[in-house]
């Protein structure tokens, strides 16, 4: 097993480094981060080249790239151009988007496995069309638009909640904004639990286990679920990132003041350093989840393992 971890660590030293220089090559070319900071007006070209080399931004673009990585591994992710460091930016923004993403993927997976072991079970039944449908109907409907919908009911309408989330955004203000976010990605794991379900169901060692005369709700825990949570554990560990990084319309709706807000933020004033320090540390959390993943295929099925 040691050896398996070693190895998926040293797979994720390259990946790293392809993925934030790709990224910083696309925000470095997005525009010039400069004019931003002069107005609506066009900077002169003396105070343009104060600043670029004020930031850096006269070197060339590897060597700026190979600076930044640099203090990355110091600690150092840069100072935004409104003069407040990036790390300070993260400190206020992940805990709230980190506390968001757990409540979005405890409702995927107590919901989502939930109803697709339910319906797994009883395929064609009047509970696996109701929930296809429901779910189909979820996937169809934007993000936005259920945001919307929710927070005029339960905060304006009804008033069983507030309509905006408070500074602090406890858990129990994100329970509303995380079923928001976590609402698509909830009814694929619906429906990947229930596909996978369905045709584990119709296995050979399915079949021998129930042979052998083993309880329903062992053959169920041990055998069919067991093997079937593969897919459904790819899909949501690679969600955990995308759900941090992809939270911008839940944040905006209901006032949550976390990375996607600040990425927002760093893309309308086109603050690279901003962007590209938030979006490393997405990459580090896509990889961690990558190896989380990596590591529950080999407790799911050892075979994996020794590949």
């Amino acid at each position: 097993m040691g050896r398996y971890v070693v190895r998926r660590l040293l797979q994720m030293i390259p990946v790293f480094i392809g993925a934030t220089l790709l990224i910083f090559l696309m925000v470095n070319v997005l525009g010039d981060p400069v004019a931003g900071l002069c107005g609506d007006k066009a900077c002169d070209p003396a105070t343009a080249a104060r600043l670029k080399h004020e930031f850096g931004l006269d070197q060339p673009v590897l060597q700026q790239y190979a600076t930044y990585m640099g203090h990355v591994f110091t600690g150092d992710f840069g100072t935004a151009f409104n003069g407040e460091r990036v790390i300070d930016l993260m400190g206020s923004a992940f805990p709230v988007t980190v506390r968001l993403t757990i409540v979005a993927v405890l409702f995927e997976i107590v919901l989502g496995l939930g109803l697709g072991v339910l319906t797994g079970l009883r395929r064609g039944r009047l509970l696996d069309t109701a929930v296809l449908l429901l779910t189909l109907v979820v996937i169809s409907v934007p993000t936005f638009v259920t945001g919307l919908l929710l927070q005029l009911l339960l905060g304006v309408e009804w008033r069983w909640i507030s309509p905006s989330v408070s500074p602090d955004a406890a858990f129990g203000e994100l329970i509303v904004p995380g079923l928001v976010l976590a609402s698509v990605s909830l009814a694929y794991v619906t429906r990947l639990t229930r596909t996978s379900l369905a045709e584990n169901l119709r296995a050979d060692y399915v079949r021998t286990a129930v042979a052998k005369g083993l309880p329903r709700h062992r053959v169920i825990t041990r055998h069919l679920l067991r093997n079937s949570l593969i897919p459904v554990v790819t899909f949501i560990g690679t969600d955990i990132g995308a759900l941090m990084g992809g939270a911008i319309v839940t944040e905006r709706i209901f006032n949550i003041h976390g990375v996607g807000y600040q990425l927002y933020q760093g893309i309308l004033r086109q603050n690279t350093q901003t962007v590209v320090g938030f979006v490393t540390v997405l990459v580090l959390v896509f990889l961690a989840a990558n190896l989380l993943v990596d590591l529950l295929y080999a407790v799911l099925d050892p075979r994996i393992r020794y590949a």
